[in-house]
């Protein structure tokens, strides 16, 4: 009877430690620019449930995706790993080949590898109940690493019909927005897991394109727009290649004139949206910011409040640049399903190692911990989210697993913290712009650019010049070169494939799309 009671009281302490675990909510809004909140300093789009969680919690100054585009760097955030280590290097399935590159793609993964063990399915092991909700994009069922329930697909359509096979799986009648319906989905979640831990990986589609915003919120946008005052400078630039022929300002200039954008590929030039001024983007940045206030509000009334951690961050820079040619003489609402936003005073756009394509919002709330309304300007990357989470829910840390991952505990708790430097390794041509395949580097305020078809690289010191204008390669050698070894150390390191040149017997490498011609 003794041992009866004694197993009894066990189970009761095991039960009631397991309630006592934090739940964890990360909240992954995919092509969001660091710019895009009230909280970063938008003047435009309206966030006032993540400008809150700002004030509850700690904003990160200097947060960065391991990629600048989405695969790589949702896979980092899973497992630990920078893409360049685990070959996983490209959005899935990829960009063909284009003839007039002089490069082929380098070797790639196409899913996400099997042996890896992901952060869901180490939280599942410790008693989590996990779910994923939105755009896993990693080429598996969710529920393969890790994931007790998933709701995942490719949205067609912000507005019901969703297609890309969320039809079948998220309830809905005419009218409904994605964005919304979504989060019915890990509210529902949350509700049913209530008395456990749980792990909700909400994954939202918003606000990468189609351009859709809640039409509610897009006429309250198109009110907002009408009463501003006009805006001084260019609507868009373009953007050179640094790593080609250089071209004179008197050339740029004809390019924006002679603007039938199919020829502007030639030239490795592209357009950039330089003011935050898009409607359709606006309403679905506003319904976003909606599904956490919803999130927080589901939170209190089931008092978890206080015992949940909140992760908001974004996959990648935001899509100031479009992915698809044109040009910009066109009207407006054209150019709104084109051009997301601009993310100055970042350079650059998502598909490039600008800060305006890897530098993203960070957001943490943890109860109790963090000191609310606090600012931290420690450089930290998508792969230091496993052990760090690890740390904040006192499980044990597995280095052999997140490798390249370092715990920024000591940042939240508003202690000293260096991470060391930062590395990215993307070896393809991306789908927005036309610069060349490259790496980068970042160790303390220096940032280097490497780019792999003739070698070029670019340096800036981001303390003093965050929209990398100065290039300071040729004025401080020893620093560029000091970087360049580092890039170059760690890229053997950890076995980055590089792009390799186009012969008349070359063939595309492992996970390649077919080449398509101009």
């Amino acid at each position: 009877m003794l041992a009866l009671c004694a197993a009894l009281s066990l189970i009761d302490c095991v039960e009631l430690h397991a309630q006592q675990k934090p739940n964890v909510i990360f909240f992954l809004v995919d092509d969001l620019g660091q710019r895009d909140l009230g909280c970063y300093g938008s003047q435009f789009y309206e966030t006032p449930a993540i400008d809150q969680l700002a004030k509850d919690g700690m904003l990160f100054e200097n947060a960065y995706s391991t990629c600048h585009v989405c695969s790589p760097s949702r896979a980092s955030v899973l497992i630990g790993k920078y893409p360049a280590r685990t070959n996983l290097t490209e959005w899935l399935g990829g960009r063909p080949e284009r003839d007039f590159e002089p490069l082929h793609h380098a070797e790639k993964l196409t899913a996400l590898p099997d042996e890896e063990q992901t952060l869901a399915e180490t939280l599942r092991q410790h008693g989590y109940a996990t779910a994923n909700y939105g755009k896993a994009h990693l080429r598996k069922d969710p529920k393969s690493y890790g994931f007790d329930e998933a709701v995942t697909g490719w949205v067609r359509s912000y507005h019901h019909p969703f297609g890309g096979g969320y039809d079948e799986t998220l309830p809905a009648e005419e009218g409904d927005y994605f964005t919304d319906k979504l989060t019915d989905a890990a509210v529902d979640f949350i509700e049913r897991n209530k008395d456990k831990p749980f792990f909700v990986h909400l994954e939202h589609f918003s606000v990468h394109d189609p351009i859709q915003g809640r039409k509610d919120l897009v006429q309250k946008y198109e009110k907002k727009l009408a009463t501003m005052r006009h805006r001084e400078g260019p609507d868009y630039i373009l953007e050179p290649n640094p790593d080609g022929p250089a071209i004179s300002g008197e050339k740029l200039k004809e390019l924006e004139e002679n603007d039938d954008g199919r020829s502007h590929q030639n030239e490795r030039v592209a357009w950039v949206k330089q003011k935050q001024d898009n409607v359709e983007f606006a309403g679905m940045v506003e319904a976003t910011d909606e599904s956490l206030g919803r999130i927080r509000a589901t939170l209190k009334e089931l008092g978890l409040e206080k015992n949940t951690i909140i992760i908001f961050t974004s996959d990648n820079g935001g899509m100031a640049a479009s992915n698809q040619y044109g040009g910009i003489s066109r009207p407006r609402e054209f150019l709104n399903s084109r051009f997301a936003s601009s993310n100055l005073p970042l350079r650059g756009a998502k598909g490039w190692n600008y800060e305006g394509g890897i530098r993203v919002p960070l957001i943490v709330h943890w109860p109790g911990k963090t000191q609310p309304g606090s600012t931290s300007q420690a450089i930290v990357t998508g792969t230091d989210y496993y052990p760090t989470l690890l740390e904040m829910s006192d499980l044990p840390a597995l280095p052999d697993q997140h490798v390249d991952g370092r715990s920024f505990v000591p940042a939240l708790r508003s202690e000293d913290y260096d991470r060391g430097p930062v590395y990215w390794h993307f070896p393809h041509y991306s789908n927005h712009g036309y610069q060349s395949p490259g790496g980068a580097v970042r160790f303390g305020r220096y940032k280097l650019l490497e780019y792999y078809e003739n070698g070029t690289v670019q340096l800036f010191d981001l303390e003093n010049d965050i929209g990398e204008q100065n290039d300071l390669a040729e004025s401080r050698p020893e620093i560029a070169q000091k970087l360049k070894r580092m890039l170059h150390a760690w890229r053997e390191d950890v076995d980055a494939k590089m792009p390799y040149p186009k012969t008349a017997t070359s063939a595309p490498a492992p996970g390649s799309r077919v080449a398509q011609p101009r």
